[in-house]
């Protein structure tokens, strides 16, 4: 693995993030910022300026992205910005798909990662994690158990750093989840963002949220959660995969280009100093 912080041949220490909802920073709410959210790729970001003034950042997940549309849509402008460190986190939504042929898809996240690691930077692989939201999605932990697998070997042939995100007993507890229960909530992007820099031996004081142990809730309390969690989020959902459409299809990147991220401040003081 290269070092982090060192500059790539044209003294540049660019970050640059793509994928899906995961990475945006769906869950992860801030009206200050793109798209309305923060998420752990920024927070990754910000303390990189922090520990070492100069860094540019990218981000060009947008939510609802299928493998296919990550490599036709980011995989050649993530290229062009010629980055020194990349973050990828991509075929979880085709998981979640009805006849998704799981090894086509592996093939060709293979091939996207051979592309990123081509590049020289010091790239970032995840595993998905095995959300325990209902028996509904039970048929779909099959394929995650077999991408895990498979990503961890790809990690490994590439040379590429691993972030085994299913191996994370603190999103065991659902308050590190955001009410649709598929995405982190803000302290679930606070602590991988702690991990991806710990895996990358950057210096940060993220802390760790301490709860004390989750209130047991009554049988009827418990079922009229779930039956706002269905109306809220499950029955929308079906119903977009019917009519063919994606949160995705309403959104672009939030950093479409690079942007210097203030060593103070963060990327929160650039939206202000551009407001």
């Amino acid at each position: 693995m290269r070092d982090v912080f060192a500059a790539d041949q044209n003294g540049r220490r660019r970050y640059v993030a793509i994928g899906d909802s995961f990475t945006e920073g769906v869950g992860d709410l801030s009206k200050h910022l793109p798209n309305g959210v923060r998420g752990w790729a920024d927070r990754v970001a910000e303390k990189l300026a922090k520990a070492q003034p100069g860094w540019e950042y990218a981000n060009l997940a947008v939510r609802s992205k299928r493998l296919r549309h990550i490599i036709d849509e980011q995989l050649e402008p993530a290229l062009a910005m010629q980055p020194s460190l990349i973050t990828l986190y991509a075929g979880g939504n085709d998981i979640l798909d009805f006849g998704t042929d799981m090894d086509a898809l592996l093939d060709d996240y293979e091939l996207l990662v051979a592309r990123l690691a081509g590049t020289g930077a010091t790239l970032v692989l995840f595993t998905g994690f095995d959300v325990k939201v209902s028996a509904v999605l039970e048929p779909f932990k099959k394929r995650n158990t077999l991408y895990n697998q498979r990503v961890r070997e790809i990690a490994a042939k590439y040379g590429a750093v691993l972030v085994d995100y299913w191996c994370f007993d603190a999103y065991h507890d659902p308050r590190m989840w955001a009410s649709d229960r598929l995405h982190m909530s803000k302290a679930g992007h606070k602590y991988l963002a702690a991990q991806v820099l710990d895996h990358l031996g950057v210096p940060h004081k993220i802390p760790h949220k301490e709860w004390e142990p989750p209130t047991r809730v009554s049988l009827r309390e418990w079922e009229r959660r779930q039956r706002r969690w269905v109306n809220d989020w499950v029955l929308p959902l079906f119903g977009r995969k019917l009519r063919g459409v994606t949160l995705g299809d309403s959104f672009s990147a939030r950093w479409p280009q690079p942007v210097k991220v203030p060593r103070k401040g963060g990327l929160k003081k650039l939206m202000e100093a551009a407001e």
